[in-house]
């Protein structure tokens, strides 16, 4: 392990920059676990710009509670190992990337009959 004085290059094989974010958090009550999901795991859900496409293409309303829906099911999903996930609604379905927390894609109820879901692991009907 290379080990150097503080104010070199490295203090004990960590960079210096690294170094000073460790000294920062210190003392402020946040733990190591919370700063990572804070920094690390996308807090909100997210649409893919495909997914953006086809929610407008084909006129489904996203609104806040919808949304919260949405997040609330791949959070469920997820702590089941679920990667994948279909998620339906009353007028709508959407397929999920629960490690990213991203919508990949929206089919809207008419289209429902039509599709054939592919690459998933897991289903939840909100």
């Amino acid at each position: 392990m290379n080990v150097g004085k503080v104010g070199e290059e490295n203090v004990a094989g960590i960079s210096r920059d690294i170094h000073v974010k460790v000294q920062q958090y210190r003392g402020t009550g946040i733990s190591f676990g919370d700063l990572l999901k804070e920094k690390v795991v996308p807090q909100e859900l997210k649409f893919s710009a495909h997914a953006e496409n086809r929610i407008k293409s084909r006129g489904i309303e996203i609104n806040k509670e919808l949304k919260q829906k949405i997040n609330d099911a791949v959070a469920n999903v997820a702590s089941k190992g679920g990667k994948d996930a279909l998620i339906f609604t009353d007028n709508s379905a959407f397929i999920v990337n629960v490690k990213s927390k991203t919508v990949v894609t929206a089919i809207d109820k008419e289209s429902f009959k039509e599709n054939v879901f592919t690459n998933i692991d897991s289903a939840a009907i909100i």
